[in-house]
Order: C-alpha cells, then structure tokens, then sequence
C-alpha cells in the first residue's frame, strides 16, 4: 500500500498541515492568514467574495480569519464605493509587517517538511507536484 502515489500524498499533505497548524500557532497566526495577507499585498484590495475565490478560503473561514486579521490590526474593512452593500478589504503596513514575518515562518515550514531532499531533490519534487497539481486544477 506504501507504493500508492495517491496514500503517500495522503500522508504527506496530512504531515505538511500539521506542520502549517503547529508552526503558525506558535506565533498567533493560522495558515490562512498568511494566504489572505499575501493575496492583498501581491493584488490589491478585494471584497471578501473575491478573496473567497482568489484563496480557495471557504466563506465560513474567511469571516473567521479576517476578524482575527482585523483585530490584529493587520487588515482593514471598508464599505465598497461602488457597492456599498460589501467591503472592500486593504492591508495595512501592520500587515505588511505581518506578512513578512510569515513568510519567514512558511520558509521554515518548508526547510521542516523537505528536510529528507536535497536542494536539487526538493526543486524536482515542487516541478512535479505543480504538474499533478495543474492537471487536477484543470480537471
């Protein structure tokens, strides 16, 4: 069964989450919020429907994450000039401090999970899990 792609990606993806869960806790903050924080500063400013689709974050957790984000100062919500019935949500320079910190933080994950592979190893596995990736994407 330890020969199945479909079991040791299984494994895999369950290791890597569990690294993501601890490690971002240790510091007060959950994967999600590294995905919204980076989203907003690498496109802009979105309602939170489009950070729904832009993040695969399900609506649910979306409001959950971007109240903590809020609270933590590191976004802030504004009615929509052109629809005021929805929020348009910006990062702020806390944010932007926050980001990068995380991403400080997903590095070290990564160093974590990868551990086993060497440089060139770790390069081979990324090409070949965005190949999977992609065509499931399209699928």
């Amino acid at each position: 069964m330890d020969d199945l792609p479909s079991r040791l990606l299984t494994r895999t993806a369950a290791l890597a989450h569990r690294l993501v869960t601890e490690r971002f806790a240790e510091i007060g903050a959950r994967g999600y919020h590294y995905r919204l924080l980076t989203t907003l500063i690498d496109d802009g400013p979105a309602s939170q429907a489009d950070l729904g689709r832009r993040t695969d974050i399900h609506f649910s957790d979306m409001v959950a994450a971007l109240n903590e984000l809020s609270d933590g100062g590191y976004v802030e919500r504004r009615p929509d000039p052109a629809d005021r019935r929805r929020n348009t949500v910006t990062v702020t320079a806390a944010g932007r401090r926050r980001a990068a910190a995380l991403a400080r933080r997903a590095a070290e994950i990564q160093d974590e999970l990868l551990a086993p592979l060497s440089a060139a190893e770790r390069g081979e596995f990324v090409r070949l899990l965005r190949l999977v990736s992609s065509a499931a994407a399209e699928g």
